[in-house]
């Protein structure tokens, strides 16, 4: 089991946004969607692209090479040519701040 690390504060992942943050030696990307803050891996599976860089549609990333997608809650493909899903971390938030475990 991990731990949980500071990430960053919760205003700086507004509802309805994605960024993307290095935690612990991993690449994170964290999710502020329908209510929750949720943080998969940061780069994409299939060409190890930053998915910081791409765009939400309702819960899910769109990698902005291949337009691969993925689920934010659960780090599933919903989309090729992606295969293998996301890393999936866990989130808490204490004090206005996002912590993920890595």
């Amino acid at each position: 089991m991990g731990q949980f690390l500071k990430v960053a504060p919760l205003s700086q992942v507004p509802p309805g946004t994605i960024a993307s943050f290095d935690v612990g030696g991993k690449h994170v990307l964290l999710a502020n969607i329908e209510g929750g803050v949720y943080a998969v891996s940061g780069y994409c599976t299939h060409e190890e692209t930053d998915l910081g860089n791409g765009f939400l549609i309702e819960d899910r990333v769109v990698c902005p090479l291949h337009l691969s997608q993925f689920e934010l809650k659960t780090g599933a493909v919903t989309n090729p040519p992606a295969t293998v899903p996301l890393e999936k971390f866990n989130v808490k938030i204490e004090d206005e701040t996002i912590f993920v475990e890595v």
